[in-house]
Order: structure tokens, then C-alpha cells, then sequence
């Protein structure tokens, strides 16, 4: 009976360390920017603690990071909710990625007044900040376009068949727009007719 208890403390202790060193190891992974090599490891880790901040934020990144938004989301607010430091500066980034522009806001300023009461540098967050201000104006002047038909037609005449409203500006090949021969490409015009958006080719003839 004493050998079958010692044998399974030692392969406990065994285990812990394993566990821990791994850990350790996947926190170096992460600190050094290597998302993919460290996410394994704390999706392992969170999937047995789900109750513990560290492993939601550290697996939450990971999956930001690594182009998974969406599966991020609820493991940074989770985060965020255990305050865990820097929580909400990358959940504000999650949702910019997801085009919550509001929240990603809203989660920034929070951040922001947090910093401020640390009298920590806030202009990493107060430039982001700005960038999701832009991305919700952005997205407020964005139609949703439906399609309820389509149809094929000469390269040449698209531009003569695709019929923007009124309110929606107006569409010019380059040629016609500027009065010239010289680039093959599509001019935006605005429903003011004061802004103009195309394409131009550089010094290789990539547009």
C-alpha cells in the first residue's frame, strides 16, 4: 500500500511539473509574438479552467492574433470581466476586427479612463481609439446592396449597364473621366461631386 501511494505522489509531482514547465514554456512562446506555437497550450488549459482569467486572455489573444476573431471574442471578455490587465485593450481590438465599432469605443475609453487613474501613457489606445471612430463612420455611410438579378455583358460596356442611384455618386471609366488613352481602370465620383476615388498604376503597371 506505501509503495502504490508514493508511486502515484511522485507521478503527480511528475505531472505538475510537466504541466507547469509547459506553461511556462508556452508564456515565453507568447511574450516573444509565436501565437500559434503557444495557442495549444492554453486552449488546453482554459478548456480545463474556464474559470480562470489568465487562460481565457492568453488563449483569447492567441486566437485574435492568429485570425480568429470570432472564436476570441468570448474568451477576452471573459478576460476582461476578471480584470486581467490589458483585457480590454485587446478585446477592443477583437471587436474592431468584427466591425463592433461601438463596443471596440466603448471598451477603448474604459481602457483609457483606466489608464489615466494608473497615470499610464494612454496614446497607443488613444490612436486606436481614433481608428475605430473612423471604421463606425465609415460603416454608418455603407449601403447594403441585394441582388436580384444578373447578367453578362461586354467588359467593355459595365460601366454604361451598372446603374448607381442618384444619392449613390457616379461611376466613369478612367479614359473618359480624365480624357485620355493611357490606363484601363474606374473613377468614383461622389454625389457632391467633390471627391473622386481610383485606382493608378505605379512605376511597375500594377494599379
Amino acid at each position: 500500500m506505501n509503495c502504490r501511494y508514493i508511486l502515484f505522489a511522485l507521478f503527480c509531482f511528475l505531472f505538475a511539473s510537466v504541466s507547469s514547465q509547459t506553461l511556462e514554456e508556452a508564456k515565453t512562446m507568447f511574450n516573444n509574438g509565436e501565437y500559434e506555437s503557444a495557442m495549444p497550450v492554453f486552449e488546453k488549459l482554459v478548456k480545463a479552467t474556464p474559470s480562470n482569467g489568465n487562460y481565457n486572455f492568453w488563449y483569447g489573444v492567441c486566437c485574435l492574433k492568429t485570425g480568429q476573431p470570432e472564436e476570441a471574442l468570448k474568451y477576452l471578455e471573459n478576460a476582461v470581466k476578471r480584470k486581467v490587465p490589458s483585457g480590454q485593450l485587446y478585446l477592443a481590438e477583437n471587436y474592431d476586427a468584427l466591425y463592433l465599432f461601438s463596443d471596440a469605443i466603448t471598451t477603448y475609453e474604459a481602457y483609457i479612463a483606466d489608464l489615466k487613474r494608473r497615470k499610464r501613457s494612454t496614446e497607443e489606445a488613444e490612436n486606436a481609439l481614433e481608428k475605430s471612430k473612423v471604421g463606425l463612420r465609415m460603416l454608418r455611410n455603407i449601403d447594403q446592396v441585394c441582388v436580384i438579378d444578373s447578367f453578362v455583358v461586354d467588359k467593355n460596356d459595365f460601366l454604361d449597364t451598372y446603374k448607381l442611384s442618384e444619392e449613390a455618386g457616379e461611376l466613369f471609366t478612367y479614359n473618359e473621366y480624365f480624357n485620355t488613352d493611357s490606363m484601363i481602370g474606374t473613377v468614383y465620383e461622389t454625389e457632391l461631386r467633390d471627391h473622386i476615388y481610383y485606382g493608378k498604376e505605379n512605376e511597375d503597371g500594377v494599379v
